[in-house]
């Protein structure tokens, strides 16, 4: 079994303003060249409910869906699926998980991600673990956010 991608960050900003940040605000951080549509990013949604969508609306009017929320609970934590495949391409039959959790620190919130259940990408697990494990994927998507913050 593969171990889950964990990674956090310390923002000098108030947990409700981090979780706004991160939900609503999307757009001004998720890296422009980390999507799976043919136009460039317009916009990146995140429905505030559990059950709503989580997707990128593309220049050319296009959606990707990402995948859904399993849990809001601001400011403290937000439960999504990842339910984008090793060739890159939304599958609603693949479901992983990625839970963050935002935590009053001295100086700010600790922003943290965890990304589970990566053994459902089967023959294809261990390079995707490695994939988020890399420098342009959670742990440089929580510095472009730290930057917006």
């Amino acid at each position: 079994m593969l171990s889950p991608i964990q990674r956090s960050i310390v923002v000098p900003a108030a947990a409700e303003r981090a979780f706004e940040v991160f939900t609503s605000g999307m757009t001004s951080w998720w890296p422009k060249t980390h999507h799976i549509g043919e136009a460039p990013i317009a916009e990146v949604i995140l429905e505030p409910f559990k059950g709503g969508r989580w997707y990128t609306r593309h220049e050319d009017g296009a959606e990707t869906y990402t995948g859904f929320v399993l849990a809001w609970e601001p400011p403290s934590r937000l439960v999504l699926t990842w339910q984008i495949s090793a060739d890159w391409r939304y599958d609603p039959s693949l479901v992983t998980t990625v839970e963050v959790t935002f935590t009053a620190v001295e100086g700010g919130t600790r922003v943290s991600i965890e990304h589970r259940d990566l053994d459902r990408y089967g023959p294809e697990a261990e390079r995707m673990h490695q994939v988020f494990s890399g420098p342009s994927a959670w742990g440089g998507m929580l510095d472009a956010f730290a930057g917006a913050v």
